[in-house]
């Protein structure tokens, strides 16, 4: 009895210490599938994408398609017709006020002026003949007068003596004003052969010609032009601004362009005008704006196509951060954003005051730090968001706000 006692003690020791050990094999088991599952899923997770917060510059602009032109240029012309007999200058000539530009055939003008010069001396001959008349005719009528007292002339007599000196008179006054018009005639016939050389009224650069030498020029059907001289030393770019960004641009404000040759060179410049009457290209409704640039070196050239950014606010020196990184913070504040920062103890979500923003970068007020980490949209979250309806919910984790 007391053997079998012993022996049924040690079956159940020897059943207990295998449900241990199966125990502890099972438990050691279970504690390696979730070490190793932990460390493959850190493993193969995608790593953080982050940006780091720097210092710089950041301006929100409005930016438009222009062309230069000249500041001021004007249209050199002729006033009176005629064969273009000399041309003087030269496209890309520079010219002073005063120099002769063109000439043209003098000679009927020159013929003009010689008839009326003979004409003149004819009126003013027959108008001292008349005078001399008139002074004859005077003596007569005063010494029949006298006579009439005498009664030794009739009262007839002296009434036709007074007719003929009326008429005498008369002749002189109608000579008198012949030989004004003539005077004025003549005048004109000399300012006409004034004209036939053509002057440059202003000092610039010769841009274009118009009218060749040797051609015949009409003046009294529309003036003709023959050459443009612009002054290329300051130049205006007419830009093009639609009328939804229009609102936002103001006289005075500052501007800058690149041109499509050297894009990396800015011009800067100030916005002198904007018109008000617009253009409709399109159907698209486009305003001009006026920016005047210094030219003094001569790099820029007439008809230019250059793009043209409107400066409307700007930030030197400043705290920046990608919009990529930001998210809207939920209230009636716009410049408040969410922003996720790398730390040591892991990543930390801060709220971030935001100034001056573009499309692309923002100016932090407060919140953010040189040097910090900041998460940005992950490239799933990314595609997530890109797979999105466009009607889906605004502003997903880690991105910034459409500006």
């Amino acid at each position: 009895m007391s053997q079998k006692t012993n022996t049924s003690s040690r079956t159940r020791l020897f059943s207990t210490r295998k449900l241990i050990a199966a125990g502890v094999m099972i438990s050691a088991l279970v504690g390696c599938g979730v070490a190793a599952n932990s460390y493959f899923g850190k493993k193969n997770a995608e790593p953080l994408n982050t940006v780091t917060v720097s210092r710089g510059d950041v301006e929100k602009t409005v930016t438009s398609l222009g062309k230069l032109k000249p500041k001021d240029y004007v249209d050199v012309g002729t006033q009176v017709s005629g064969q273009l007999k000399k041309v003087h200058v030269q496209i890309g000539d520079r010219v002073k006020k005063g120099d002769l530009i063109a000439e043209v055939d003098p000679t009927v003008y020159e013929t003009k002026i010689r008839t009326g010069n003979a004409n003149l001396e004819n009126l003013r001959a027959q108008l001292q003949q008349q005078q001399a008349e008139a002074s004859l005719a005077q003596q007569q009528y005063e010494r029949n007068r006298d006579l009439l007292k005498e009664r030794a002339i009739s009262q007839e007599t002296v009434e036709s003596n007074l007719s003929a000196l009326k008429v005498a008179k008369a002749r002189v006054v109608a000579t008198q004003a012949q030989i004004k018009a003539s005077q004025a005639t003549l005048d004109g016939d000399t300012a006409n052969l004034g004209y036939t050389k053509i002057y440059a009224p202003m000092a610039g650069t010769v841009v274009s010609q118009t009218t060749l030498q040797g051609q015949t020029v009409n003046a009294n059907q529309a003036a003709p032009v023959i050459v443009r001289v612009a002054n290329l030393d300051t130049m205006t770019v007419w830009a093009q601004v639609a009328e939804a960004d229009i609102t936002k641009v103001k006289a005075g404000a500052p501007a800058y362009f690149t041109t499509l040759g050297n894009a990396e060179q800015r011009w800067k410049g100030t916005v002198r005008q904007v018109m008000p009457t617009p253009e409709t290209v399109n159907d698209v409704v486009l305003y001009n704006v006026l920016v005047d640039v210094d030219n003094s070196q001569q790099a820029l050239m007439t008809d230019m196509t250059v793009q043209v950014f409107f400066v409307l606010e700007q930030a030197q020196d400043a705290v920046l951060v990608p919009l990529a990184a930001l998210r809207q913070e939920p209230g009636n504040d716009p410049s408040l954003y969410r922003a996720r920062v790398v730390t040591n103890e892991g990543v930390a979500s801060r709220t971030v005051k935001v100034g001056v923003a573009n499309r692309t970068t923002a100016a932090v007020v407060s919140g953010l730090d040189v040097g910090d980490k900041v998460v940005a949209a992950q490239a799933g979250s990314a595609k997530s968001a890109g797979n999105r309806p466009s009607g889906g919910q605004r502003g997903g984790a880690g991105m910034g706000p459409k500006l």
